[in-house]
């Protein structure tokens, strides 16, 4: 039975002024009327019931979630009481869905990346599954052909072809490399033989809490104490020994380390909307090459990234530059800046 767990604890810091902690980029529109989250919960329904659909984020954020998701099930609000990185948050996650439904699969993805074919998508979640339920103390990572030489994005090094499903290849993980520089991303897209790593994955319920158990004693020990409680002594338990797990990402803990994981190539118009960069990238822009949101008014401005939340903005004469209101702030700079917008941020906070 295939579930998914969306991750929606992050703070989306480089999308700054317009994401805050208060309300961080997974729960903002970015690309459309839709909020990112909404987005991605939209896309999962062709394929998997709300009921099996399960939200994991901070406890800052639930009546985000609530209010974004009316349809969603509390129970399946999983909340940390403090961020502790993705491998426990991910364990955790696993102990609930597997009170729920026994030995699920679980499709782990995050609620804040673009995906332009989501028929293909799904394709290639349930293809994942199909082959997780024949092999199943197998993971499944879903990476991107690139086409570009990106050196903000972690590559997959892959193999020859393990299987074949659906028309889909599924090679088997050869080594995750973490971002390269630029000429290694060159070479990465000159060989071939590497993909983009979009931080997907599909795995057992057993087969995560099992390499949890293997990899992260402590972390599995105390989740384990935590999930054998019911109902509020289950939030009074997470309250008290959360803060004790391990804070570790599951690239770190698990993955480089677990052998028998398998990737499947997708190609569905996949950006993980990290910068505003990649806002440039997808959104559509006016005939001067200008992205334009909110009430905007250009005049003899070419290039540049426009974000009004409720006043109405003019830009005459300037390219290249990179403005944007929130409720709290009017940000001006040249579009060069957005790479440094975190230590910006930390310089005027």
């Amino acid at each position: 039975m295939l579930c998914a767990l969306i991750m929606a604890g992050g703070k989306g810091e480089r999308f700054w002024p317009l994401s805050t902690e208060e309300k961080p980029k997974q729960f903002l529109n970015l690309l459309g009327e839709d909020t990112m989250i909404q987005m991605s919960i939209k896309r999962l329904e062709k394929l998997i019931p709300i009921e099996r659909i399960f939200v994991v984020t901070g406890k800052r954020y639930s009546e985000l979630v609530k209010k974004q998701l009316p349809n969603l099930p509390e129970r399946n609000i999983i909340i940390e009481p403090v961020g502790k990185n993705t491998a426990p948050c991910i364990g955790l996650s696993a102990f609930v869905i597997e009170k729920y439904y026994k030995n699920a699969t679980i499709a782990v993805l995050p609620s804040d990346h673009l995906i332009k074919d989501e028929n293909s998508f799904r394709t290639v979640l349930s293809t994942a599954s199909e082959f997780i339920e024949g092999k199943k103390d197998a993971i499944v990572t879903i990476g991107m052909r690139p086409d570009r030489p990106e050196t903000e994005y972690g590559y997959i090094n892959y193999g020859n072809i393990y299987h074949n499903i659906n028309g889909l290849e599924i090679r088997k993980v050869e080594k995750f490399v973490e971002k390269p520089d630029k000429s290694t991303a060159e070479k990465y897209l000159d060989s071939g033989d590497f993909l983009w790593n979009c931080g997907m994955f599909v795995w057992k319920t057993s087969t995560i809490l099992n390499l949890t158990e293997k990899y992260l004693i402590k972390t599995y020990q105390i989740l384990s104490e935590i999930a054998a409680t019911d109902n509020d002594e289950f939030i009074m338990a997470l309250d008290q020994k959360y803060n004790n797990v391990d804070d570790i990402s599951i690239d770190y803990a698990i993955m480089e380390k677990a052998q028998n994981i398998y990737v499947i190539p997708g190609n569905f118009g996949w950006d993980d909307v990290g910068t505003w960069y990649s806002v440039e990238r997808v959104r559509e822009k006016d005939a001067d090459n200008n992205i334009c949101s909110g009430n905007i008014k250009v005049i003899d401005s070419t290039n540049n990234i426009i974000i009004s939340n409720s006043k109405t903005m003019v830009i005459a004469g300037l390219d290249n530059i990179f403005a944007v209101e929130s409720d709290d702030i009017i940000f001006i700079g040249s579009k060069d800046v957005i790479k440094n917008i975190r230590d910006i941020k930390l310089k005027i906070m």
